[in-house]
């Protein structure tokens, strides 16, 4: 199985954004990246009246809409409870790596993007199970503090926690 990294902090902290930022750079030393991105919110994987979203609405347990250059498989969950991460990253393909957005619960390494700005309390002051900060401000933990706005950093950091090239 791939190594699973965590990146968690609260809504609004720049979590996408970073992770954004890293991809390119993991690709760079040539490892291919595969990311979870759990969300509390209903989406849409296609826009509403197209063929795929109407055979969902039809009863499809699972679609999948495929191209030349991608496919996607959306899949119903009606009365089925939300997969776990570990289901979840059963479904994925092999990789070098699975970085993690959210799943602030799960047991696995991350690190903690947190905006003073974005006005909430850091989940690091209340959760003792973060190996790093990822910050604009200076912060008074004895975590590393690594900076937000430079993903590089947080690419290395990542990498010799879990022994990548």
């Amino acid at each position: 199985m791939s190594p699973v990294f965590g990146i968690t902090g609260r809504s609004g902290s720049g979590k996408t954004t970073l992770i954004e930022a890293m991809l390119p750079l993991f690709a760079a030393r040539g490892l291919r990246v595969n990311v979870i991105k759990h969300s509390h919110h209903d989406f849409q994987m296609e826009p509403p009246g197209k063929d795929s979203a109407r055979f969902r609405l039809a009863g499809a347990q699972e679609v999948m809409v495929a191209s030349p250059y991608r496919y996607a498989i959306v899949h119903e969950l009606r009365d089925a409870p939300e997969p776990t991460l570990d289901e979840q990253l059963a479904r994925l393909s092999p990789a070098d790596l699975v970085l993690v957005e959210g799943f602030k619960q799960a047991a696995i390494a991350r690190i903690e993007v947190y905006r003073p700005a974005v006005g909430k309390p850091p989940l690091h002051a209340e959760d003792g199970s973060f190996l790093a900060v990822v910050t604009d401000t200076a912060l008074d933990t004895e975590l590393p503090c690594l900076p937000l706005n430079e993903p590089a950093r947080v690419v290395d950091f990542i990498c010799a926690r879990l022994g990548l090239s």
